[in-house]
Order: C-alpha cells, then structure tokens, then sequence
C-alpha cells in the first residue's frame, strides 16, 4: 500500500514530461488565452463561433489532461482504455480542423478592422483584439496538429497508449 501513492507520482510526473503532457499544457495555456482574449471585448457575429470552439475544446482538453494525468482512461465508458490513443487523436482532427476555421474567421476580422490601426485613429477599435486572437487560434491550431502528428505516429506503430 505505500508503493501506490509513489506510482502515482511517478506516473503523473512521466506525462506531465511526455510530449502529449506538454502539448496539451500549451493547448490549455493558448485556448484560455484565445477565449479570454474573445470574452473580455465587444464581440458579435462569426467572432461567437471562434469563442465557442476556443471554450469547447478547452474544456474538453482540460479533461483529457487530467484524465490522463491521473491515469483514469480506463474509467471512461466507451473511449477510454484501449481506444483512449484513438480518443484522442479524434479529438485533436477534429480541433485542428475547427481551429482553422477559427483563423479564418479572426483574420477575416482583423483585416475588416485594420482601417482604424492608425495613431490618429480615437474611437474604440477591435483590430488589436482581433490581431492577437487569430495569433492564439493560429497557436492552438499548431499545437493540435503537433498532438495529431504525435497520435498518429504512434498510431501507426500500432501503440494503444498516449504516453
């Protein structure tokens, strides 16, 4: 019984070095970033579904974090044990491919907006908002093409576990 507490620490200090742990450190760390970006300003229109994808996934990142991280996968019905591997790439595909969208979207705006990026405009302007949100999607996006690339390897290698 006192060898249990031991390997958990073990095992939750091996993922938080893995390379899946970092990614989806930075993914956590880059959605918030997006999101609190969005929420904190006046936003309308194609900007609600940026906000959603960037709340979605970060909250579905943040489980899939610590699910791994405390190495419960196999408590999870239907996608965790053996398929928790192809869990999570599914995920990360889908991420990627919504997150590009999301770019899109947020250079779309910032580019609407670049007309009052000028020192003598003086009414409220979104343009660095929009600037630095389409810079954390364009992050979010690469780290979910990282953990794709790295899930799909490890895929192909016919490996089951994430780590």
């Amino acid at each position: 019984m006192e060898g249990q507490p031991s390997q958990v620490r073990k095992n939750i200090s091996k993922f938080l070095r893995s390379f899946l742990g970092i990614i989806r450190i930075l993914q956590i760390v880059f959605g918030a970033g997006l999101w609190i970006t969005v929420a904190a300003n006046k936003y309308e229109g194609s900007i609600h579904f940026v906000l959603f994808v960037a709340v979605l996934f970060w909250l579905l990142t943040l489980a899939l974090f610590f699910i791994t991280l405390l190495d419960k996968q196999d408590l999870v019905p239907l996608l965790g044990g053996e398929r928790w591997l192809r869990t999570n790439l599914t995920h990360d595909v889908v991420a990627t491919v919504l997150y590009l969208s999301a770019i899109g979207i947020m250079i779309y705006k910032t580019r609407t907006n670049s007309y009052c990026n000028l020192e003598q405009y003086q009414h409220y302007c979104l343009y660095k908002v929009y600037l630095t949100a389409a810079v954390f999607a364009c992050l979010c996006c690469l780290t979910y093409l990282l953990s794709v690339i790295y899930g799909g390897y490890r895929r192909s290698r016919g490996e089951q576990t994430v780590i």
